[in-house]
């Protein structure tokens, strides 16, 4: 990868990052962890990193309808790779004609300087300039061809939605778009430092509109980085989906009991259920590096918790994390294949495969027998996905029922994404069981 003849500040050096995540992502890797690989690589600073991952998103966002207008534009699939992803990337940014982020003639320029700068890549220049020229010309007619199939219309593989189609016949529409959608910035304000009134009062006070969307919840009007979010330093809010903010209220914890969160990273559950009472928890996850994750948002809030690593789907009997003491309350948030918050994670709609669900679910199920054998009698278990498929969801949930004789009390059950005025958040499932 060429950076060194480009500026860094250009959209050229952007539209070059962004290509390499796609491609990344292409291969295998989830977006977060591509873009972290190019930041560096290039060495781009923070104003460009913030521009290689805007233009990352949009185009995950987008790239089903670039796919489909590239193959009407090119006799051939455009090849390196990185070509083909960064005529994807200008493709998304020149289609989005209600939120453009650049001038047209900006975005043809910068990719055929971009890709001058490659020298795997600097014989499409001319290829470049004139398919994305051929683009705006003929914008409207080739759109009306991109989507008149699925997957040019939707952005999603097109198993991904006939299954949405048979999972929600009435709402499927309404759930792609709100994945299609860029999702606002949800802050959940910490009540042991703070009130919702208060903290809505400080960001006033800098400037800055935002409105309570739930108990602890604050939708911001404007997104920006946390670093710039008052008070966020000081452990007065965290970053987290109005959705997810539920798990803690639907535990009913008491000061002095004994909670287990298991699959516990990154953290913002563990820390919610800490800002709601005084309990004595285990934080669990397999995983060393996540488990930093959760130490970080602890130590920030000024929180404790007993970190433990270890695998939530092991026998009971042997696990070497666990004392032997029964827990009061159990927040079981599986794994799961997040197809209910793809507007915040756009790549996972194109790296999921058909089976992962069934096999994810099996996993799914494994943990919440093991876990339930943790649980104290009358103690509750919540089980949570970000899933939007009944398999991983209220299929999921009756069948651990049936299997453990366990009683289920009122929850809200699946909440598919909505992103309006009135309600907007990701797609979330909970049930809640007692143990009798």
């Amino acid at each position: 990868m060429t950076y060194s003849t480009l500026k860094k500040d250009s959209l050229a050096f952007s539209l070059l990052g962004a290509a390499q995540a796609i491609a990344l992502v292409r291969d295998g890797a989830a977006l977060p962890q591509a873009l972290t690989q190019v930041f560096a690589q290039s060495a781009a600073p923070a104003p460009t990193r913030g521009a290689i991952q805007d233009i990352a998103y949009r185009t995950m966002r987008g790239i089903g309808r670039a796919e489909t207008l590239l193959g009407n534009l090119a006799s051939r699939p455009p090849e390196p790779t990185l070509l083909h992803c960064l005529l994807c990337a200008a493709l998304c940014l020149l289609a989005d004609v209600d939120d453009p982020a650049y001038e047209n003639f900006t975005v043809v320029n910068q990719a055929v300087t971009a890709v001058s700068s490659d020298p795997q890549m600097a014989h499409a220049k001319g290829m470049v300039n004139a398919v994305l020229r051929r683009f705006l010309r003929e914008r409207d007619a080739l759109v009306a061809v991109a989507v008149k199939t699925p997957f040019g219309l939707w952005n999603y593989p097109v198993w991904w939605i006939d299954r949405m189609k048979a999972a929600y016949p009435q709402q499927w529409q309404a759930i792609l778009t709100a994945g299609n959608t860029a999702p606002p910035l949800t802050l959940r304000v910490n009540r042991r430092k703070t009130s919702v009134a208060a903290y809505l009062e400080t960001l006033a006070s800098h400037a800055i509109t935002a409105r309570q969307i739930g108990p602890d919840a604050i939708r911001m009007d404007t997104a920006m980085p946390m670093a710039q979010i008052p008070g966020f330093e000081d452990g007065l809010a965290s970053v987290q989906d109005a959705a997810a903010q539920l798990a803690a209220p639907l535990l009913d914890l008491q000061d002095g009991m004994r909670v287990l969160d298991a699959c516990a990273a990154p953290g913002g559950k563990t820390c919610h259920i800490l800002e709601t009472a005084e309990v004595d928890l285990t934080a669990l996850d397999n995983n060393p590096k996540r488990l930093q994750r959760i130490t970080q948002n602890l130590q920030r809030l000024q929180l404790e918790a007993k970190l433990q690593l270890g695998d939530a789907s092991v026998g009971s009997q042997g696990d070497d994390w666990w004392d032997g003491q029964l827990f009061d309350r159990i927040l079981a948030d599986v794994p799961c294949t997040a197809s209910g918050i793809v507007r915040r994670h756009p790549d996972i709609r194109w790296l999921r495969r058909k089976t992962d669900t069934e096999q994810l679910a099996t996993l799914s199920a494994k943990i919440l027998d093991n876990l339930w054998q943790m649980l104290r009698p009358d103690g509750k278990l919540l089980l949570v996905t970000c899933s939007v498929w009944p398999q991983e969801s209220e299929a999921q949930a009756v069948a651990f029922a049936a299997r453990n004789n366990a009683r289920r009390l009122p929850a809200p059950g699946q909440l598919l994404p909505t992103a309006d005025a009135g309600q907007d958040h990701d797609g979330l499932f909970y049930a809640l069981f007692q143990k009798c």
